[in-house]
């Protein structure tokens, strides 16, 4: 059955009725709770399960694995033209996601049932995304395969460091592999609606089609992703994340995201696409120079700023436009993209803020709840109910 027609012969919850449902509801109200309930842990010494570790691993295969899910769960399908994941598989991988947390939260209890609860999600769900794109034949996705491949072998290394040698490398793969999704779907997504956009109101020029520059960019992104997940402290390391910062942002003026200035829909793709170069080139300037640059300012940068914001950008926009929404955004959605930058810039500033840092933390994790908090309830209805009959 072609997707279409899959997609309108379900007759279950609406819920379960695309993934994008789901993942991004649950993942925009577990990371409204993930962040401030660390901050009170590191802050106020709050109860030892919820370590930095803990916040680690839930940002990266608790909430962003949820966003990753839910945008590939409904994109695969118009990629293959292959039957959509819903219903009852959906809610199995959501009831694997939801495991996960819980397994996390009682780890102590749990011990290794909890890495091996944990791991099962994405384990599962890289099985799903391989079947579907190679049953479709549809080769341009390979490198999605593979990206999603190495989140669930990063997060397998988060659990295996943290059990015998603790090094970090499943962090920095997973982060790795955000930034080259970021670098490769956002950097499909960004031009292509603002281009959308600005021809339906005649204007001119456009963003610049694909070419080499964007390539390098991509390249150059892989490139320092790799070497920072095994060799971290190289100055060659630090010298290709700088570069690959550097690309992006050149690709991203080349896209002329300022002309969308009147649509925050529209511009939000960018602003979380400058994160990204940004984060990129503070991550190599603190292996360049780690006297002057904190490391936490270029991973922030890339979390908060990067992946908060541009998956924020996503989850808004799928949400409107597949529940049958008008493609622009009201009061609620540009308060909730106000709210996550001023995250991230707050993060971002901590480690430079001395004695202020606590402060900053706090106010901080404040705008991120404020922002994915906000999502949740004002995207909430339109997620949990029915398409309008008209739309």
């Amino acid at each position: 059955m072609p997707t279409a027609a899959a997609r309108r012969a379900y007759r279950g919850p609406a819920l379960f009725s695309f993934g994008f449902r789901p993942f991004f509801l649950f993942g925009a109200a577990w990371s409204a709770l993930v962040v401030p309930l660390w901050v009170w842990s590191f802050l106020a010494g709050g109860p030892g399960a919820l370590s930095r570790d803990w916040h680690v691993h839930e940002m990266l295969f608790g909430f962003l694995a949820a966003v990753v899910a839910g945008f590939l769960t409904t994109a695969v399908p118009n990629w293959t033209g292959r039957m959509p994941v819903i219903g009852a598989p959906l809610g199995g991988l959501v009831a694997l996601w939801t495991a996960g947390r819980l397994a996390m939260l009682f780890e102590a209890e749990l011990g290794p049932v909890a890495a091996a609860v944990d791991s099962a999600f994405l384990i599962a769900f890289a099985a799903v995304v391989w079947r579907e794109v190679l049953a479709g034949r549809n080769w341009r996705n390979l490198a999605v395969c593979v990206l999603v491949s190495l989140l669930a072998l990063a997060n397998v290394a988060f659990h295996l460091g943290a059990a015998l040698w603790d090094d970090g490398a499943g962090e920095r793969l997973a982060l790795g592999a955000a930034c080259v999704l970021i670098a490769l779907i956002g950097g499909r997504i960004t031009p292509s609606f603002t281009r959308n956009w600005m021809k339906v109101r005649r204007m001119e020029p456009q963003p610049a089609l694909p070419g080499r520059l964007d390539q390098a960019a991509l390249g150059l992104t892989g490139l320092g992703a790799a070497l920072w997940a095994v060799l971290p402290l190289s100055p060659a390391t630090g010298a290709a994340l700088a570069l690959a910062g550097a690309a992006n942002l050149i690709r991203l003026v080349r896209w002329r995201g300022w002309a969308t200035r009147s649509e925050p829909l529209v511009w939000i793709l960018h602003v979380g696409y400058a994160w990204l170069g940004v984060g990129l080139a503070f991550l190599g300037a603190a292996v360049l120079l780690p006297d002057l640059v904190p490391r936490t300012a270029g991973v922030h940068a890339l979390t908060a700023g990067a992946v908060g914001v541009m998956t924020l950008a996503v989850m808004t926009r799928a949400s409107r436009g597949h529940t049958g929404r008008d493609l622009a955004a009201d009061a609620s959605t540009t308060l909730i993209y106000l709210a996550v930058n001023l995250a991230a810039v707050l993060r971002l500033a901590a480690p430079f803020a001395g004695l202020l840092q606590p402060d900053l933390l706090m106010a901080s994790a404040a705008a991120w709840t404020a922002a994915f908090g906000g999502f949740a309830v004002a995207y909430g209805r339109m997620l949990v109910r029915p398409r309008p009959a008209a739309a």
